[in-house]
């Protein structure tokens, strides 16, 4: 028997230790939530995301009373840029979630589907996209969206 042992390496800062690039992205993604359409889980989710021209680009979660049929905010935000800018990587991507009380106090982490989708763009770009995620207390940064999903299903895994 062998064991494997996975481990990420997350760097944790608060807002006002962060360099104002990266403020300001989260700041976009802080507005972006505050525009979401979440009127069933009162939950709103705001992702920017900044891409290799400089351009930044934001979107929200999009619910639905089918709640399968609603989207998160950050593939909302990948899918966009990716269509609007196919051959432009993503560099980095701040992420802030709200609750009746306001911003959550600590980070939220994307959801299985969405580390998916992270993953398999940060292989099609063939760079990694640094995560911020935001809490009013603390701040998230992970280097690299793919860590989130260590044991990944992607192509090789149907070979």
């Amino acid at each position: 028997m062998s064991k494997l042992e996975l481990s990420i390496e997350v760097e944790v800062l608060s807002f006002e230790e962060l360099p104002e690039e990266k403020q300001l992205l989260i700041i976009k993604a802080q507005e972006a939530a505050m525009q979401s359409y979440s009127p069933y889980s009162g939950f709103s989710v705001g992702a920017a995301l900044r891409l290799d021209n400089g351009e930044v680009i934001a979107a929200n979660n999009q619910e639905n009373a089918v709640f399968p049929a609603g989207l998160c905010a950050e593939r909302v935000t990948l899918f966009y840029a990716k269509a609007k800018y196919p051959n432009v990587g993503i560099k980095s991507m701040a992420i802030a979630a709200r609750n009746s009380e306001g911003f959550t106090s600590r980070p939220v982490t994307p959801c299985g589907s969405c580390r998916q989708v992270m993953m398999e763009m940060t292989h099609r770009q063939a760079m990694p996209i640094e995560l911020l995620l935001y809490g009013r207390d603390k701040v998230y940064i992970v280097p690299d969206a793919t860590s989130l999903l260590p044991l990944q299903f992607d192509q090789d895994s149907m070979q």
